[in-house]
Order: structure tokens, then C-alpha cells, then sequence
């Protein structure tokens, strides 16, 4: 494992990214959506982890989607493993508000099979990823079973993703916008807590 650029790429992932410049353009195909991916204290879970949440600008006490990822490395990917969270809804917020976060503990995390992310750097500063191989990232939409396909391109201050869903069975697009990928720009940067010793020190593996 390589610290330094293992540093690199969670200083890369860490901030506020919004879409508004995107939304102000297509208010009709994209709303104006707020991600946050902080960076968690060691002392929380004892390994390299960020907290994460999605929200509409108009409801940021309300994100529709959060979750914990742990940050590793293998050869050249970088792996961003996805937990979800118990009783998600009491850490609303925590995106802006890092005091929220602090009765977060790894009692509260169940991991989601099949949907790590792996990124590579593609050129210096520049990276893409998508879900793990094995189509094995199900969600249930419409009282079907899909698997996601997810496609992020990350760069020094900008985010831009697709997210979709495909029959399990069919393979056929099943849900996902048709509009193209979301285009988010980094607004503020959240890597303070990004340091050496949030890397070297040796994981307890959840």
C-alpha cells in the first residue's frame, strides 16, 4: 500500500459537491442536489472510513440516501466499501454537522454486498469508478429485483455520476435517469482529518 497516494485519493473524496450550476441550466431534467463525503475521526470506527449523504438543496435535514464507506487499496484500485447504517435518520446532517457523528459505531453498520466501489486513476489527479464486478448490487425498485450500475468520474473539484438499474433477469434498463450523468462541482473541502496516521495505523476489519 502506497500512503501517499492512498492520502491522495480520500483528500480527492472528501467534500461538499453540488450540482446547482447543472440544475440552474436543466431545472426541468436535474434537481439541485447536495452530496457530502466526510471524513470520520479514527477513534469512531479504528479504520480509514468516511460518512456520506445525498440531499435535495431544498431539504438538507432529509438526505435520501447515506451510508459509511471504508477507503482501501489493492494494486492499482482503490476500493470504497459500502455500509449502511441503522436508524440512518439520527445522523441526518452529519454531511455539515460532524457533532452528529459521534455516537456512530460499528454495532450500527451492515455492509452491502456486491456494491463496493473500485476506482483507478486514469491520469494524474483524475479518477473513475464503478460498482465491483458480478452485477451482485441489488435493489428492489417496483417489486422487481435490479443490480446497479454505477459510473463516477472524480476529480479535483468535480463529481459527475450515473446511476442505474437493470433487470437481474433481462439485463434491460430498468430505472436511472435518461437525462444523462449528474455534473457535481466540490464547493467546500471536507479532507482536514485526512493525515498519515488516519492511514497507516492497521484497521480492525468490520
Amino acid at each position: 500500500m502506497k500512503d501517499g497516494s492512498l492520502i491522495f485519493f480520500a483528500s480527492i473524496l472528501s467534500g461538499k459537491f453540488s450540482n446547482k450550476e447543472q440544475s440552474q441550466e436543466s431545472p426541468k431534467d436535474f434537481a439541485h442536489i447536495n452530496i457530502y463525503f466526510r471524513p470520520l475521526p479514527w477513534s469512531l470506527l479504528k479504520m480509514p472510513a468516511f460518512y456520506s449523504e445525498q440531499s435535495y438543496d431544498y431539504s438538507p435535514w432529509t438526505p435520501y440516501r447515506q451510508g459509511v464507506h471504508i477507503l482501501s487499496k489493492k494494486k492499482e484500485i482503490f476500493i470504497v466499501e459500502n455500509f449502511s447504517i441503522l436508524d440512518a435518520d439520527r445522523f441526518a446532517g452529519g454531511g455539515f454537522n460532524s457533532e452528529i457523528l459521534k455516537p456512530l459505531n460499528k454495532g450500527l453498520l451492515t455492509k452491502r454486498a456486491g456494491c463496493s466501489m473500485h476506482f483507478t486513476e486514469i491520469k494524474p489527479g483524475s479518477f473513475q469508478g464503478k460498482v465491483e464486478p458480478g452485477n451482485k448490487c441489488l435493489i428492489e425498485r417496483d417489486g422487481r429485483i435490479t443490480y446497479l450500475a454505477s459510473n463516477v468520474e472524480l476529480g479535483k473539484g468535480t463529481w459527475i455520476s450515473l446511476d442505474q438499474g437493470f433487470d437481474r433477469s433481462t439485463h434491460q434498463h430498468a430505472w436511472g435517469s435518461n437525462n444523462g450523468p449528474l455534473r457535481f462541482k466540490r464547493v467546500s473541502d471536507l479532507s482536514n482529518e485526512i493525515k498519515k496516521s488516519w492511514i497507516k495505523r492497521k484497521p480492525n476489519m468490520l
